[in-house]
């Protein structure tokens, strides 16, 4: 195992599992991930999880900015195998077309369901009741090509895209080591995708962090543990930005949506189209993340929060 040349693309903390399995089993000659981020007010050019991981294990690092042009380095180290996971670039058929045993993608989902760059976002978001890793052969298309193996999750409603990303994340190190002997032996069966089947995960745009009480209890549940803990869902109540990163459904019957109904000990219930949703976990404007429970606490007159309304999403939406 340690004789197959391996090059590894891949950027965010997700990769990071896969990558350390692949160091740790076979000879990785080499690292692709994206530039470095230039973050914060003094500009400071902040590596990829990816490149620390690398530059820790001592394997030269690629960081092209647009590598559908500049990948002749990447092949000139003669891989015999290319493995992504969560990079962030479509990958050119000349990259695809070169190593003996094909490029290989760790794919966070059950394809065909949950194309796309933000699947752990949106599994928890549109309401799938389970996911999983797919490991597949990359073509030119957007995760489009032959399934090799797969695993599944249940998710359950204490899933967060936080919890859900790091069981995957060890989900598809262990896949992709349990499927990686059949490939290099080719002991595999290819599995066409069912295209009648594709659903789609896009990147996260900034309207859907905001929380639409316009929906029901169920979907605005969803949409907050589903962007929680990041980006983070919001809405804004009295002209501030309020963070939302936990809730609960509650019991009572709708007013008007985003109307504040109910306070409790540990949650601020506001309306829904159908129901109510009880906050219990927030990052108010300029303050740091806390158990609604704590904030009630600084508000000597808790009733001054009945019948005040959270803006409505397109409001909010008309100004971001």
């Amino acid at each position: 195992m340690k004789d197959t040349k391996i090059v590894f693309m891949g950027t965010p903390d997700f990769s990071v599992p896969v990558l350390e399995g692949l160091i740790e089993n076979y000879n990785v000659i080499g690292v692709v991930t994206q530039p470095d981020k230039i973050v914060g007010k003094n500009k400071v050019p902040t590596p990829t999880k990816v490149k620390e991981c690398a530059l820790k294990h001592n394997i030269i690092v690629f960081q092209p900015e647009k590598i559908k042009s500049e990948y002749n380095e990447i092949l000139s180290l003669n891989p015999d195998i290319i493995i992504t996971c969560a990079y962030g670039q479509i990958i050119p058929k000349e990259i695809l077309d070169y190593p003996k045993y094909g490029c290989i993608n760790v794919h966070a989902s059950l394809l065909p369901k949950l194309r796309g760059g933000a699947p752990i976002h949106h599994a928890i978001i549109d309401g799938y009741d389970k996911t999983g890793i797919t490991i597949m052969y990359m073509d030119i298309g957007m995760d489009t090509g032959d399934i090799i193996s797969m695993e599944e999750t249940v998710i359950s409603d204490s899933d967060s895209v936080g919890s859900l990303h790091d069981r995957l994340s060890i989900m598809g190190r262990n896949l992709l080591l349990k499927t990686l002997p059949n490939i290099l032996s080719g002991n595999i069966k290819r599995i066409k995708q069912i295209d009648s089947e594709v659903t789609y995960a896009w990147n996260i745009k900034k309207e859907e962090e905001i929380i639409d009480f316009n929906k029901t209890s169920r979907e605005v549940f969803n949409q907050i543990r589903g962007l929680n803990p990041f980006p983070g869902a919001y809405s804004m109540l009295d002209n501030k930005i309020m963070k939302i990163y936990e809730s609960k459904i509650g019991n009572n019957s709708p007013k008007t949506p985003g109307e504040i109904i109910n306070v409790y000990k540990d949650g601020i219930g506001v309306s829904t189209i159908d129901g109510e949703i009880i906050i219990t976990k927030i990052k108010p404007f300029g303050k740091k993340l806390m158990d609604v429970k704590d904030y009630l606490n600084g508000i000597k007159d808790k009733g001054v929060l009945i019948s005040k309304r959270f803006d409505d999403y397109e409001e909010i939406k008309r100004n971001i």
